[in-house]
């Protein structure tokens, strides 16, 4: 760790012998915040352990950080906003048993998660676990392109929700007042609203986002029922046969099973992602026991709920059709209307979910910015320099906040010239953390495959290790596939899933810097820590 001529803190540690050209080393493992936030004696000996310095405040507690993850998945919550292609792509039949597949996935995918955040709880997450798990030959370049993959997944990640909540302002204005016609600077500006906003909440109040997200959680649950107790108790009924076994193919796919896949993106796209309190695991206490619990109570949670809205639009969706041409562009907001008969009763339930998904994107620039800064710290970027900046006393990466807020801004910019880029970009997301899933998953079973000697872990699978990460692997190698599938046929370049572009664009770029500089200055995670100690 160093300190700079400007004040600021170098998060970066090198190891034993090195010595970067603008850093000035200091005492390899001394923290930078008071004692009270450096967390118990296994955080202190963890981090000494993965080679690095306390320099964020471990302010998160178990509640707190469910509160984090669960609110930034918003489950419930986008199951309503992207109704659109569930009811399109499998219908009512399809959303439920979409579901139903996506949280028995889930359940796989983030035991073997859990398990590696238990062994290293690192804010690097996937790119640290693929150099320490996968094999030497391949360390480097692997977690290389991890770091970046997650890094501009999770940027894509906060446009994307500010976007959703922009447009479903929108469609609340065009309910109200049927003669607006929707600009596409109207939603730009939106995105940067919500993306300043959020920016607040993790500057000039991130001491207090531990506290935040904790009354955030209390909302995520009350929310939910102030909107379905009106519709269980208001709406027309469905029959069982009906909600749960009729699917639909609006897609015009080849077959009904394709059509069941592609929607089911929906409902993993309401599961995906709770590998955001990894990235929080430097500012967690007692991160290796508090991480993996709450991750997988996240887990449940969210399900639960999920399960709720999910039975409850599939037994209230009496006429999807009618839904689907909705002049809002929201199915759920013309749900909304036509049960309750009112303009301020939609309003209110409406904004419930807008507000729950501005709170998203509230962690969400929290992730992201420490996805950049803690690959940046391994000098993983250009000008990592910059992006690893630590300063003291508000003990965040506020120059990676800073860059997340420039990103966002110029993203949703981009939106004034086309809105088809726009979606390009954002549709990163998910190809980005099914890949960094894969990847970290796919090295820890090799590893035991192998009958190799793993890290000790307070969360661990055991003997059942091979056999929950083989399941995981099998359900994303699946969904890996299918994120790149359109929502519909006949394509157009406006109904087109670029997603294989931007993934394919970030993958060869990546490669392209990794050979030309990345090689040269990139110091994977695997090199710098010391678990001897």
């Amino acid at each position: 760790m160093s300190k700079s001529s400007n004040g600021y803190i170098h998060a970066n540690v090198l190891p034993k012998g090195e010595q970067s050209s603008d850093d000035v080393p200091m005492d390899e493992f001394t923290a930078t915040v008071a004692d009270k936030w450096q967390g118990t004696t296994a955080d202190k000996n963890n981090m000494i352990m993965l080679g690095r310095s306390q320099v964020l405040r471990r302010n998160f507690s178990f509640i707190s950080i469910l509160g984090f993850s669960a609110v930034l998945i918003c489950t419930w919550e986008l199951i309503f906003a992207n109704l659109l292609f569930a009811l399109t792509d499998g219908g009512t039949g399809g959303l439920f048993w979409g579901f139903t597949v996506t949280v028995f996935a889930s359940i796989f995918i983030y035991l073997s998660v859990a398990e590696m955040a238990s062994m290293s709880p690192t804010a690097g997450g996937q790119y640290h676990w693929v150099s320490e798990f996968a094999p030497a030959s391949c360390q480097k370049y692997l977690s290389y392109i991890s770091g970046w993959l997650l890094a501009m997944g999770w940027q894509g990640a906060v446009v994307g929700l500010s976007f959703v909540a922009g447009t479903i302002i929108q469609g609340l204005i065009t309910l109200q007042n049927p003669t607006y016609e929707p600009q596409q600077w109207h939603g730009t500006l939106l995105v940067i609203a919500v993306v300043l906003f959020c920016i607040i909440f993790n500057t000039s109040l991130a001491k207090k986002l531990p506290l935040i997200e904790g009354f955030i959680l209390l909302l995520h649950v009350i929310g939910l029922f102030a909107i379905v107790i009106p519709l269980w108790v208001l709406a027309p009924r469905n029959t069982a046969s009906v909600a749960l076994f009729q699917f639909s193919n609006g897609g015009n796919w080849p077959s009904m099973g394709v059509a069941y896949m592609v929607g089911l993106l929906t409902a993993l796209s309401s599961m995906m992602g709770f590998d955001c309190s990894v990235h929080m695991s430097e500012e967690i206490k007692d991160a290796s026991n508090t991480l993996p619990r709450a991750m997988m109570w996240g887990v449940a949670l969210n399900a639960i709920l999920g399960y709720i809205v999910i039975f409850t639009l599939c037994f209230t969706i009496t006429d999807p059709a009618a839904l689907l041409d909705s002049p809002t562009g929201f199915p759920f907001i013309q749900l909304f209307f036509n049960v309750t008969k009112s303009y301020t009763g939609t309003h209110i339930m409406s904004v419930i979910i807008v507000i729950n998904i501005v709170s998203a994107v509230i962690s969400e620039i929290a992730t992201a910015s420490r996805q950049i800064w803690s690959f940046a710290r391994d000098d993983g970027f250009p000008f990592s320099g910059f992006l690893k900046q630590v300063s003291p006393g508000w003990n965040i990466p506020l120059n990676a906040v800073s860059v997340s807020f420039i990103f966002g801004v110029a993203i949703a910019l981009i939106n004034l010239g086309s809105s088809v880029a726009l979606n390009a970009i954002v549709s990163l997301t998910m190809s980005s953390l099914l890949s960094s899933y894969m990847l970290s998953i796919s090295c820890i079973f090799l590893k035991r495959l192998r009958g190799e000697p793993l890290p000790l872990a307070g969360f661990s699978l055991g003997r059942w290790g091979i056999a929950i990460n083989l399941i995981a692997l099998c359900f994303l190698t699946t969904f890996f596939i299918f994120c790149f599938f359109p929502t519909a046929l006949p394509v157009e370049a406006s109904t087109m899933n670029w997603n294989i572009t931007m993934f394919g664009g970030i993958t060869i770029f990546a490669t392209v810097w990794y050979i030309v500089r990345g090689h040269k200055k990139y110091r994977p995670p695997v090199n710098i820590q010391n678990r001897g100690l």
